[in-house]
């Protein structure tokens, strides 16, 4: 009984067997005979019958390679023989008698020649040599080995897979193997396959269709052979978008963008997934409708309306920012901080810091190394020390152009002792009438910012001037007075705020955070942003007003704080939130080919974002102009036109797309893009749809 199972498990699975691979082979596909084969490489014979017979043999299109028959009655899968290569046509082989071939061909062109009437396969020549000569080799690269497995070997009764292995296990130089051009069907089995061991999900959106060349006549047979990629690919990943302007990076990225939303409405019975997903939009054609996005009809429809037709509302899904006004966009909102309020102060010294950092004069060099981190409340003569730090750089910030809030209003109380203003009143210094008026000022309850700048100003000047009598203060005020500790008066934090006002450009320099400033808000964006993001929602940011160092230092703010929140949720033992991060235009924001700043904010989310939930899609034109570290963690790549061998010479070193170099380097037609992604395990060459909001 036992026995008469097994058979029947087996009778079944040699017809399961055969039903899929029958929808790799069609006998009518058949070209010709593989005759040459290494675990790399395979050269095929193929006729100019059946080559036209299946519309030709375009340049890297697929052939498959089987001994297996399609059209007997069972096939055993685990018979090793029971397996089909994958080849990718790279160009022709020479066989054995192609010189004497060519010597034919030329001396039976020459009997025609001048005569253009006539062609001399077909008046010169007789049946017999034609159909000797119409032999021909193709070379073709090993792609890999597709191949049928249990799910559970150990259960007759398991289900069967459709495998694939990126090599071949074995092969045998004198075994002839049959070799087919797959039709649209066995295409699109081939081009969308993905292990069955894969956790992705099964959300899959079209990208375009199969496109083996630049000259792409309909009756190839692939045309229509849609290719899908599965937006859970891009989660927590890197993806990479090459070409030149023009040749539709962000029309892929829109789709990508669009695809990642789309989760959220699954057409299966799936969970929904809300991504959050921020875009870095360089050119403003994220943030608002242009001419690009008309898809196919006449009305500009944006990325930043893809909530339309959802049944959702725009305040739930999409939100923009930006450091200006827009006057389509009422709703936007503004990406400034209030540097003076409390809980601003050290993220806006680290926009200043950052801003400075090219620096290299001394004194902006110890402006930089100031630091607000509140001390414990109980230390009163550290609290004192510290409040005096803040006033002096609120006075800093309102010198130059940073204007504090009518609520932030000066007040020295306590910050400076009646025996320290008495002394500095007391000055015979050559100067002592700057520091008897700073004096006065700090004396002054209803002193405005401007007034307390000039004090500030004052006391630097009366700290640093040796006659003016602060040396014998700080000697009584370290030595001799009644709670004297030791501590000198002006801290060295203190003297290097204050050491900003000694130069005419100090202020000056620390007036370019001021596009970053604005006296009306209380909240950091960079907060908002990432709570927008936790909420699953798109966020904009509009950076097509902004100068190109203050997208940057915007962009590495936002994106350090998203890096370490979410590292923060993940050293909890959480799940982080996840992110998607596009940047268009990346050579602006990514460190460029030649650093190796392994810090960097974004080589490390490129490094370390996977674990932390947060992928990163950047688009730019060259791939050289891209760190090598970020490079080596991208998984998902979309290559279109290339110019020059720098560039695909660079690409080479990834995956299979040395493969494509030269039709990278020749082919320039928009939209034209080889494909790798995580789920598709070589490269594919894919003409990618015009993005429409209208079609999902």
């Amino acid at each position: 009984m036992e026995k008469e199972i097994k058979k029947q498990f087996e009778e079944r699975d040699k017809v399961e067997t055969k039903k899929l691979f029958s929808d790799l082979i069609q006998a009518d596909q058949y070209v010709g005979e593989l005759y040459s084969i290494n675990y790399e490489s395979a050269n095929v014979q193929v006729h100019d019958i059946q080559r036209q017979r299946v519309g030709g043999i375009p340049s890297l299109s697929f052939l498959i390679a089987t001994r297996i028959n399609s059209q007997a009655d069972d096939v055993n899968f685990k018979d090793e023989d029971a397996s089909v290569l994958l080849l990718r046509v790279m160009d022709a082989a020479q066989l054995p008698n192609s010189s004497e071939a060519e010597r034919i061909r030329v001396e039976t062109a020459q009997r025609v020649s001048g005569e253009t009437d006539k062609h001399w396969d077909k008046e010169a020549m007789d049946p017999h040599t034609r159909n000797y000569l119409s032999y021909a080799g193709v070379k073709c690269r090993v792609i890999g080995t597709f191949f049928i497995e249990k799910e559970d070997e150990t259960n007759p009764d398991s289900k069967l897979n459709l495998r694939f292995g990126c090599d071949i296990s074995n092969y045998y130089p004198n075994r002839g193997l049959k070799v087919f051009k797959p039709n649209a069907k066995a295409l699109q089995l081939i081009v969308n396959y993905t292990d069955p061991t894969n956790n992705t999900g099964e959300a899959k959106v079209r990208l375009g269709e199969i496109r083996y060349a630049s000259t792409n006549r309909q009756f190839q047979g692939v045309s229509s052979v849609h290719v899908y990629i599965n937006p859970n690919d891009l989660l927590a990943q890197k993806s990479a978008l090459f070409g030149m302007t023009r040749t539709g990076k962000s029309n892929t990225t829109k789709i990508i963008l669009q695809s990642v939303y789309d989760l959220r409405f699954p057409k299966n019975n799936e969970k929904p997934l809300r991504i959050g997903q921020i875009v870095f939009d360089p050119n403003g054609e994220y943030a608002n409708e242009n001419t690009q996005d008309q898809g196919g009809g006449l009305t500009p429809t944006a990325i930043k309306n893809v909530w339309q037709n959802k049944g959702v509302t725009k305040d739930a899904e999409v939100v923009t920012y930006g450091i200006m006004t827009h006057p389509n966009d009422p709703e936007r909102k503004m990406m400034l901080l209030n540097f003076h309020i409390d809980e601003n102060l050290q993220i806006g010294k680290e926009i200043i810091d950052g801003l400075l950092q090219e620096e290299t004069a001394a004194y902006i060099r110890n402006f930089c190394q100031v630091k607000f981190e509140t001390p414990d409340a109980n230390d009163r003569g550290e609290l004192t020390r510290f409040n005096r730090r803040v006033f002096a750089y609120r006075a800093i910030l309102s010198k130059a152009g940073l204007r504090p809030p009518t609520t932030v209003r000066p007040n020295p109380t306590g910050l400076f002792s009646r025996e320290f203003l008495d002394r500095m009143a007391q000055s015979t210094s050559d100067n002592a009438t700057t520091y008897i008026s700073a004096a006065a000022i700090l004396r002054n309850a209803n002193a405005t910012w401007d007034m307390i700048a000039n004090a500030m100003s004052g006391l630097e000047e009366y700290i640093r001037d040796r006659t003016s009598g602060y040396s014998e203060f700080e000697n009584w005020y370290v030595n001799d007075r009644p709670s004297a500790s030791g501590e000198r008066w002006a801290d060295e934090s203190f003297l290097r705020l204050l050491g900003i006002l000694q130069y005419a450009n100090g202020t000056k320099k620390i007036g370019s955070a001021i596009p970053y400033h604005t006296n009306t808000t209380t909240s950091d964006y960079a907060e908002d942003i990432y709570n927008d993001l936790v909420k699953g929602k798109l966020v904009i940011i509009d950076q097509s007003s902004g100068e190109p160092d203050i997208n940057k230092a915007s962009a590495d703010r936002i994106m350090t704080y998203i890096f370490r929140r979410n590292q923060a949720i993940f050293r909890e033992g959480k799940h982080p939130h996840d992110v998607l991060v596009y940047v268009e235009e990346a050579h602006n924001l990514l460190p460029n080919g030649k650093e190796n700043d392994l810090q960097d904010i974004w080589v490390r989310t490129a490094k370390e974002g996977a674990k932390y939930r947060i992928g990163l899609v950047y688009a730019t034109q060259e791939v050289s102009s891209i760190q090598k570290n970020i490079l080596k963690n991208t998984s998902n790549w979309f290559i279109s036109h290339l110019n020059n061998t720098d560039e695909t010479r660079e690409l080479c070193k990834y995956y299979d797309f040395e493969d494509f170099e030269p039709s990278i380097r020749r082919a320039q037609d928009k939209g034209f893009l080889r494909v790798k992604t995580m789920s598709n395990l070589f490269v594919i060459p894919v003409q990618v749809k015009k993005f429409d909001l209208s079609v999902s």
